[in-house]
């Protein structure tokens, strides 16, 4: 599913009439010609192409963003994971005194981990945070964003996929590895935890490098296993809302 596929962040198109254009065969915008809908429908959503079409083009996330309703970003990713940022957070616990230890970066299929003490810094969380055009996190609009943000004392609004409201939809619950685990994505650590995350740096702390050298790896994992965990959740999410209308051309260019 492309941004392009969809038709609801139009003013006055909900998911009935959305899917009243697809079974018509009207699957992209540039298929849209006037029909199925009324005149005002048809005016509001020929306009809303021409705004949209070169956003787009521009690779504008944030227009699309605050276009689509909250529940539906998952479309954004496959029009945009060429430049999504899948992002994951180490922390000292959970508490509002607590530190973040690590964060890793997955972008590009190259990862930066950014270290407390070493390189983890204001100024190199900026700098990976505003090349950024969608984040792609497991729980981090409520739990990483809001850390960071406390921590290093700014605003972090990029535009923001969530992956643990997918999930719920497609009845995958529990934290990033017991989802995993439903969906056949493997660790070379599958034991370890968020809770030890918390003991390997209390130990690197104490001079024990190993430990840190896990937990970055650890960390990295996370953000790594984003990307194939945004496609898994996409294609079905793709299936359920898209696949029955009919629409198998844009189902072939899916992917």
């Amino acid at each position: 599913m492309r941004v392009d596929n969809s038709f609801i962040p139009v003013k006055g198109v909900g998911e009935k009439t959305e899917r009243r254009l697809w079974e018509a065969g009207i699957t992209h915008w540039e298929e849209f010609d006037g029909s199925v809908v009324g005149p005002t429908t048809a005016d509001r959503i020929d306009r809303f192409v021409d705004r949209a079409t070169p956003r787009l083009d521009a690779g504008d996330t944030r227009f699309f963003d605050d276009a689509l309703p909250s529940g539906e970003r998952w479309r954004l990713y496959e029009s945009f994971r060429d430049s999504a940022t899948y992002f994951d957070i180490e922390t000292t616990g959970l508490g509002e005194y607590d530190d973040v230890t690590t964060v890793s970066f997955h972008r590009g299929g190259e990862t930066r981990t950014l270290v407390r003490g070493r390189d983890l810094t204001a100024a190199n969380l900026a700098a990976e945070l505003d090349r950024a055009s969608l984040l792609v996190s497991y729980n981090g609009i409520r739990f990483d964003v809001p850390f960071l943000e406390r921590a290093f004392d700014r605003k972090i609004d990029v535009p923001h996929f969530d992956l643990m409201y997918p999930c719920r939809r497609l009845d995958l619950t529990g934290g990033l590895k017991a989802v995993e685990g439903q969906v056949g994505i493997e660790r070379d650590r599958p034991d370890l935890s968020g809770r030890d995350a918390v003991r390997l740096w209390r130990r690197y702390e104490r001079g024990n490098e190993e430990a840190l050298e896990t937990l970055v790896s650890y960390n990295r994992d996370d953000a790594i296993n984003l990307a194939a965990l945004a496609e898994i959740l996409c294609d079905r999410l793709h299936s359920q809302v898209f696949g029955p209308t009919g629409g198998g051309e844009s189902g072939e260019q899916h992917g």
